[in-house]
């Protein structure tokens, strides 16, 4: 990510965030142009967020007419925590492995995809397509 030193103030937050938060929200633009925002699990991996996503999800029909995109962090209930937004560019990724055979993102999420009484190749089933989302804008304040 270019657009943020990660060895700055604000970039060491930005990068913690990244690291060790569970969910993101992402907000893709739907045919009438409204925000539609959900929270979704990620990892960032080479410079790009990586979610999967149903194949016949409203994101994924969102991402592929306009691939503009937002996502942030949650804060605290009173606003004071660290507040980051990226802005990017989302593409529908073919030539990614599928979930249980990303280490990074089955070892974030291997308990939460047992909570959903799934094994690691029904959870990849289901949730079958990659979006990688590519940042070209970050703002936050810490």
């Amino acid at each position: 990510m270019n657009m943020v030193d990660l060895t700055s103030k604000f970039g060491r937050v930005v990068k913690e965030h990244l690291n060790n938060q569970y969910v993101i929200w992402l907000t893709t633009v739907d045919s009438n142009l409204t925000p539609q925002p959900r929270p979704v699990w990620f990892i960032w991996e080479e410079d790009t967020f990586l979610i999967f996503s149903q194949a016949k999800a409203y994101k994924v029909k969102h991402i592929t007419k306009n691939p503009k995109v937002a996502l942030h962090f949650n804060t605290d209930e009173t606003g004071e925590e660290h507040m980051i937004v990226f802005v990017g560019d989302a593409t529908i990724d073919v030539q990614c492995p599928p979930a249980h055979k990303v280490p990074t993102y089955f070892k974030k999420y291997q308990s939460g995809i047992a909570d959903l009484n799934m094994t690691p190749e029904e959870f990849s089933r289901e949730y079958s397509t990659a979006i990688r989302i590519k940042p070209t804008e970050v703002r936050g304040w810490e």
